[in-house]
């Protein structure tokens, strides 16, 4: 199991359209191969800085599999419009 870490700068004013982007997006990743869970946490210090973690089995099943889909480019239409910059992603596997 490893973890998609997107850090996402979120255009002031459109938190509330954008947290309801990925609310409407969830089902998009459920439904992907590979995909166990999906969360979406906001900065206190910083409101427009989002991090979304997504569990993924493996990095290809995120790579490939979701990123390669339909269901992708759904949720960029979602939620795109909202970045004030390109999100900053990586993977990341539990050591201990």
């Amino acid at each position: 199991m490893i973890q998609e870490i997107a850090s996402i700068l979120v255009t002031a004013g459109h938190e509330a359209d954008f947290e309801a982007g990925v609310a409407q997006a969830r089902p998009l990743f459920m439904r992907a191969r590979g995909c166990h869970g999906v969360a979406l946490h906001r900065s206190i210090e910083n409101p427009q800085q989002y991090t979304l973690v997504v569990d993924w089995e493996t990095v290809e099943n995120h790579m490939v599999d979701f990123r390669e889909s339909a269901d992708f480019q759904e949720w960029r239409k979602l939620v795109g419009s909202h970045f004030a910059e390109p999100p900053q992603v990586h993977h990341e596997a539990k050591v201990l």
